[in-house]
This record gives C-alpha cells, sequence and structure tokens, in this order.
C-alpha cells in the first residue's frame, strides 16, 4: 500500500519572543500529495518549508488545520474513491510510521553503520533475525552493504547521507520525510545523489515529501513542486510547468536567471499577447493564475512584467541578418559583456533605452575570443564592446506554441560568423 497526504488550511505561529512579534510561519496551506509521489517543497530561507514538514512529521504541532494519511493500492495515482483519511494532526510522530533524514544525517558517532540503520527496527522490537535481514535489505537498496561494520566516522559525506536515507527505509515507512539532505555535500555529489535518491524513492513506492532551497534539486527529481514564500504555497505543479509558465515574478526569478521587461498590452488572441516593451513589440505566452479571464486580466492598455529566459536568446552571425529582417522585426542592440562559464557563456546586451538583457549560450567555442583584452578595449567601461546586435521575436504559430525568442548579433569579429545553434522560449 501507498500513502497520500491531505493537508488543509495548515497554519503555525510562533509566540512573540522579546521584542520579536508574533510569527506565522506557515499561513493557511492546503495542498494534496498523491501516493509514491516525489513532491517538493521549494522555497527561499524563512519561507516555512521546513516548517511544514516537521508539522508533516509530528514534531510541531500546528496552530490550526489539519494534516491527514490515507492509504491506497500500490501504483494509484490518487487515493481511491472510498479511501479513508485518518486525522494524524494530534497523533505523535511514533504513531503517525514517517521516516525522516534530517539535515545533518544525525548519525550515532559510537554505532557501527548497520548499528545506526537498526536502530529503529530495534524501538519498534522487531526479531532478531528480520531485524537483520530488513538492515542489510536497506544497505543493499543504498549501496552501503560493504561499509556495515565501519563507523559514521569513516564515512565520506555522501556515504553519510546514504546510511541515513537507509535508516529511515529500513522501518518501511508510510511518508519518507527529507529535510534538505544534499546541502552539506559538495556541488559534484550532489548531482549524482539526485539520481540515486529518486531511483530510490521510486523503486520503494515510497510517497516522498523533500524540502529545499536548491532549484535544480526540484527541477531534476521532483514530480510536482510547491513554492513557497512567506508561509504560504504561491504555485504548485509540474517543474517544467512551473518553469515555463510562472505566474509571478518571484517565481519566475526564484527557479532560475530570467529577464524582466516592463510592458504594454495591445491586444491578446488564443492565449498570446502582442506587447509593447522597451525592445519594441514583442509577443508572449500568457501565464494563467486562473483567477480572472485573460480579458480581464490582460486588457488592452493594462500594464504587464514579461518574462524572457537567458537561454531562450540567441547570438546570431551578421551574415544572417538580411535573412533574419525579412521574416520578422528586428531591433539594435550592444553587447556589453561576456562572461565565460565553461559549457555556456553568458552575454549582457543594452537595448535601446538602456534595458539590458542577459543571453545563455550553450557550447561557446569562441566565448574567451569575443572578449576583448583590457588593453584593447576602445571603452572605459568593462567588457564593453563596439558591437551591435538584433533582437527578434518569433510570435507562436500553430504548430508551435513555445516559438524561440532570438538575439541577432552583427559584429566584424570573424569569430562571430559560425552557424546558429536552436533554442526554445519559454
Amino acid at each position: 500500500m501507498t500513502t497520500a497526504i491531505r493537508i488543509v488550511g495548515l497554519v503555525k505561529e510562533f509566540p512573540p519572543v522579546a521584542r520579536a512579534p508574533r510569527t506565522r510561519a506557515v499561513d493557511g496551506v492546503s495542498l494534496d500529495v498523491e501516493p509514491g509521489e516525489l513532491f517538493f517543497l521549494l522555497g527561499p530561507s524563512g519561507c516555512g518549508k521546513t516548517t511544514l514538514l516537521r508539522m508533516i512529521a509530528g514534531f510541531i504541532q500546528p496552530t490550526g488545520g489539519t494534516i491527514a494519511f490515507a492509504s491506497s493500492p500500490p501504483g494509484a495515482r490518487c487515493p481511491a474513491p472510498d479511501a479513508s483519511f485518518r486525522d494524524v494532526t494530534r497523533m505523535p510522530p511514533n504513531r503517525r510510521n514517517t521516516g525522516m533524514v534530517f539535515q545533518s544525517y544525525a548519525l550515532w558517532p559510537h554505532m557501527t553503520v548497520e548499528q545506526n540503520v537498526a536502530f529503529g527496527l530495534g524501538v519498534r522490537r522487531v526479531p532478531t533475525p528480520e531485524r537483520t535481514a530488513r538492515v542489510r535489505e536497506a544497505l543493499d537498496a543504498v549501496r552501503m552493504g560493504d561499509y556495515a561494520r565501519r563507523k559514521p566516522t569513516q564515512l565520506s559525506g555522501g556515504q553519510q547521507q546514504r546510511v541515513a536515507l537507509a535508516r529511515a527505509l529500513v522501518v518501511r515507512p508510510d511518508v519518507l520525510l527529507l529535510d534538505e539532505p544534499l546541502s552539506n555535500l559538495d556541488a559534484k555529489l550532489r548531482i549524482e545523489l539526485r539520481a540515486e535518491i529518486r531511483r530510490i524513492c521510486k523503486q520503494a513506492g515510497l510517497t516522498t515529501v523533500y524540502v529545499t532551497h536548491d532549484q535544480k534539486e526540484a527541477l531534476s527529481m521532483a514530480d510536482r513542486v510547491a513554492i513557497m514564500d512567506a508561509g504560504r504555497v504561491v504555485q504548485l505543479g509540474a517543474p517544467a510547468d512551473l518553469y515555463r509558465r510562472p505566474r509571478s515574478r518571484f517565481v519566475a526569478e526564484f527557479l532560475g536567471e530570467t529577464n524582466f521587461l516592463d510592458a504594454e498590452v495591445l491586444g491578446v488572441e488564443s492565449g498570446v499577447a502582442r506587447l509593447r516593451t522597451p525592445a519594441g513589440e514583442l509577443a508572449a505566452l500568457i501565464a494563467d493564475d486562473g483567477a480572472r479571464s485573460e480579458s480581464v486580466r490582460h486588457a488592452p492598455a493594462s500594464r504587464v512584467t514579461l518574462s524572457i529566459r537567458p537561454e531562450a536568446l540567441r547570438l546570431l552571425p551578421s551574415s544572417q541578418d538580411s535573412g533574419l529582417r525579412t521574416h520578422q522585426p528586428t531591433l539594435p542592440a550592444r553587447l556589453l559583456d561576456t562572461v565565460y562559464l565553461g559549457e555556456i557563456a553568458q552575454h549582457t546586451l543594452e537595448l535601446p533605452g538602456g534595458a539590458r538583457l542577459k543571453a545563455a549560450e550553450l557550447n561557446p567555442p569562441h566565448a574567451r575570443a569575443r572578449q576583448r583584452p583590457p588593453h584593447r578595449r576602445r571603452s572605459g567601461r568593462r567588457g564593453h564592446h563596439p558591437v551591435t546586435a538584433c533582437l527578434a521575436v518569433l510570435a507562436p504559430d500553430s504548430r508551435d506554441s513555445n516559438s524561440p525568442t532570438v538575439i541577432h548579433a552583427k559584429s566584424d569579429s570573424s569569430e562571430a560568423k559560425r552557424a546558429p545553434q536552436r533554442s526554445r522560449l519559454l
């Protein structure tokens, strides 16, 4: 059986301390977690995500609202119609059958790996033969069977994280709860363990609630993500939907780097808005907030904010300028700076009127060559090049509603004369 979670109107207030006022850490959160789902709570520090996780675990008592669990058949994506949710709001942690992986791992330093993993089974008074078999099974699942006799101090950070995960899995919890388990690891190890944790959770069929502030972690691992801010869920959905269709400026910039342009709506048709911006007249998809009708929210002359991801912009060689101009409008811009980051180069462009955009170029073979040495720069401004560029936005058509926004650059530099790579507009 797998477990569904239903949270309704959950509130947590902390009393005033000294001169600090009363704090509402979680403010009326309502959401459903489907059986077997890898569900992420994502948000900046202080947004209430860890408090919410600890209330699900039973370590913190809510001020208001309810938390309920319901069992469903394996493989079910939602509770059966007759599923009976049991209220666990006031139930102590030891009766909820949840497994928790803490940020610090909380391993006993004087115990071996297998003793740490077996601790929860001992508390539950599981017979010794069964305990031994389940510990071996849990360690094999996280690929730590060969380290059973070692102490935690003899393990790397990634190995300790695996042991903490095995300890949570060995009790066969109804719900697995993870509180930023990868935050103490180096960048390379975090990337390696993302796929490993997802594999383990899906293989075990566990309903998992995972707290993180790392956007890449959430986008690469989650089935669904709830983005939190100031104690509230501001948007909920699949990672790709959140990234491509953010409903607010906060969500757009929290999920990755983006460019913002103030715009005026000229007209809306079939979910596409024609906009007047400092970069000229552009077309963009509308993020549906589910609140008001499209015609009311985006009436002509209303003011909106346009979000353009850096990877949706491209630098093209000057040889393609004439061909591009015959198909869509272009606008002049100046290439101010290029930062080489290995797999990508980040270009800073200035549009007429002073607005600036950042463009990301994948696999830039000559990114360093585009940056003039300090003694050759013609401007005192750091990274300022005498290069003009053209911005072209491709309006969505019937075949592709996610057409790319294109940056077209003209330069006398021979390094810029190469074929462009395709990119997508969110």
